[in-house]
């Protein structure tokens, strides 16, 4: 871990202990909570994992398709995003993960296995393995900008939207 991560587990101790939640049940949540980003991010169809920003779509699962697209937010500002994935995960972090874990490709695994870490690196992953659902969101906010309370001038989902995409996906919540 980071002197970040280890930072984040020396103040709060009680996020990384699952608890009493069974191993059949977190890895349920584990895969709930994926879907609700999904969800989230408006790559829960067939076509998530090959989804780039705007709905556009890429062929090859090689490598992330390392394309760039210029939108506005809700704050009028002009910005460019590499966005792709079912995480619409970024060019710059997609490099770090793919060097901290040896993923080999962008394929459905790799996307999972990154997103996975992404919310093991914000802090969240035994709350996601617990049913903590609303504490897990508020700590992956920052990675995800259609979380609520994200903070990117981008539309975020309500907190009662992703309660029932979670619980949809099979999720239990404490």
């Amino acid at each position: 871990p980071t002197v970040w991560e280890s930072a984040i587990v020396a103040a709060t101790p009680s996020t990384y202990t699952s608890g009493s939640t069974d191993d059949a049940t977190a890895a349920a949540n584990v895969g709930a909570f994926l879907d609700m980003i999904a969800f989230a991010e408006g790559t829960a169809g067939p076509r998530g994992y090959q989804t780039m920003f705007g709905y556009r779509y890429f062929d090859s699962y090689a490598d992330h398709p390392r394309k760039y697209f210029e939108f506005e937010d809700q704050a009028k500002r002009k910005l460019k995003t590499s966005a792709a994935g079912r995480y619409q995960i970024i060019v710059k972090t997609w490099d770090a993960l793919r060097a901290k874990l040896g993923l080999q490709d962008f394929s459905p695994a790799s996307q999972d296995a990154a997103a996975i870490e992404l919310i093991r690196e914000r802090g969240a992953l035994n709350d996601v393995r617990a049913g903590r659902l609303e504490a897990a969101i508020a700590k992956c906010a920052p990675t995800w900008a259609s979380l609520p309370g994200a903070g990117y001038a981008q539309p975020e989902r309500k907190l009662t939207d992703l309660y029932a995409a979670f619980n949809n996906a099979g999720g239990t919540i404490a």
